[in-house]
């Protein structure tokens, strides 16, 4: 019999029912959370009942975390179970405090393994597959996510790693690697690298599944990864305070992403009021954990934006969809009175033929002015013909930004390969106005 879910009761279950776990795991998630030392001080300050609840609304009488929450309380604040059973930690950098440091338990590894293959079975993904995931292993969350996602699937995995492009080629065309896993800016970079080496992805290798993740990308991003390598590529979205990859992902209907609701209670707020908004509307991304017992976090604000997408999946599965990540609350500048998100320009650049993937934006401050100055490669040839047409090219870019954003931009053209690429997620933004204060 053909199977149609990876975790077919969880993944088949009607709204009534998969609402009745959520409020039987919320209750026992805020037991365990009465353990940790922060929310033992705050549910006792704010009277708060473990067992009480009885319908998923009342998740909005229960106090919001923030990303500050867990760096005051660093490290073992939030901690619920005692160190002997954990057997796990990833954490962010840390490069601006106390970095934010989730632990896990052999449950919540065994959870975590399981959403993530859940998450590559939904996308076409089966256990014929050979899945090279080039991603950095270690505190980052998806190489060890992903590689345990894989490993339950069934697939023959190639912990590739980040970086070393050449690598990454020969490594596909080795072991016919069907399926990978990067970061989005990266992959403009690997291709070039195909380029460099007279290659084409599409003739070159087995490649037929790309899945993207880990930084924010338009849509336009992903549409030019598909033409470049002639493949589905399939967004998927987690954070580390969530566990990390395998939060929620798109089927093979690409209509949404699936956020898997047995194991996270999600709201969409007002980022301002914090009140909550109708599905369709646009607002910040709240999380509840449900299914994670040596950490467990109550009302997680993500500062991620986007929306939950009304009505069915065509695939069945009755857990909502969200739409693809925006902009965050606090990544949005202002520049000349204008909010922008940096998601705006690079859908506006990824729309132009001649725009390659990779752009920067600094904010500086030139002749006492604040300016956004948009540093944009594009194709080698560009440069050397007549400049004028490269003239023409960026005036037609700064009016694009311009109309999209309503604040006018200084457009510099570069070639190919001459903006910085870090290992890691991309630097999209650089704000060296006054230091950064403003």
């Amino acid at each position: 019999m053909k199977k149609t879910y990876w975790e077919e009761e969880l993944e088949g279950f009607n709204r009534e029912s998969l609402e009745n776990l959520q409020v039987e795991r919320l209750n026992k998630t805020l037991g365990n959370a009465m353990r940790s030392p922060y929310y033992k001080k705050l549910f006792k300050a704010k009277g708060i009942k473990p067992g009480t609840i009885k319908s998923v609304a009342q998740i909005r009488d229960l106090p919001f975390t923030t990303k500050q929450d867990l760096r005051d309380n660093f490290p073992y604040g939030f901690l619920s179970l005692p160190k002997k059973e954990i057997i796990r930690l990833h954490s962010s950098s840390g490069t601006t405090g106390n970095p934010t440091v989730i632990f896990h338990n052999r449950h919540d590894i065994n959870s975590w393994a399981n959403l993530m293959a859940r998450s590559l079975f939904c996308a076409g993904v089966r256990d014929t597959d050979v899945f090279q995931n080039i991603s950095g292993y270690g505190l980052f969350t998806g190489g060890l996510g992903f590689q345990y996602g894989i490993e339950r699937l069934g697939c023959l995995s190639i912990p590739a790693g980040a970086g070393n492009s050449l690598r990454q080629i020969k490594l596909m065309q080795d072991y016919g690697t069907t399926v990978a896993h990067a970061i989005p800016s990266y992959l403009g970079r690997l291709y070039e690298v195909f380029e460099q080496q007279n290659l084409d992805p599409k003739k070159d290798t087995l490649l037929h599944t790309l899945v993207i993740g880990a930084e924010p990308h338009t849509e336009e991003q992903r549409l030019r990864i598909e033409e470049m390598f002639g493949v589905k590529a399939y967004n998927s979205y987690g954070l580390s305070e969530m566990n990390g990859p395998g939060v929620a992902f798109e089927c093979t209907y690409q209509n949404g992403l699936h956020i898997w609701e047995d194991a996270f209670l999600i709201e969409i707020v007002n980022p301002d009021t914090l009140e909550p908004v109708p599905d369709g509307e646009y607002g910040e991304l709240v999380m509840t954990t449900l299914d994670r017992e040596a950490m467990p976090i109550i009302r997680y604000r993500t500062r991620d934006i986007t929306r939950i997408i009304p009505g069915e999946c065509k695939c069945g599965r009755v857990h909502r969809r969200i739409d693809r990540i925006v902009g965050r609350s606090d990544d949005m500048f202002i520049i000349k009175g204008c909010n922008v998100f940096p998601m705006q320009i690079e859908g506006v650049l990824l729309k132009i033929p001649e725009v390659n993937t990779n752009y920067l934006i600094n904010l500086e401050t030139i002749n006492g002015i604040d300016e956004m100055v948009v540093n944009v490669e594009v194709n080698k040839e560009w440069f050397t013909g007549d400049l004028r047409k490269l003239d023409l090219l960026a005036k037609q870019i700064t009016a694009k930004i311009r109309d999209e954003v309503l604040a006018k931009p200084i457009v510099k053209l570069v070639e190919p390969g001459t903006i910085p690429q870090p290992e890691g997620k991309a630097v999209r933004v650089k704000d060296k106005r006054n230091n950064g204060l403003k």
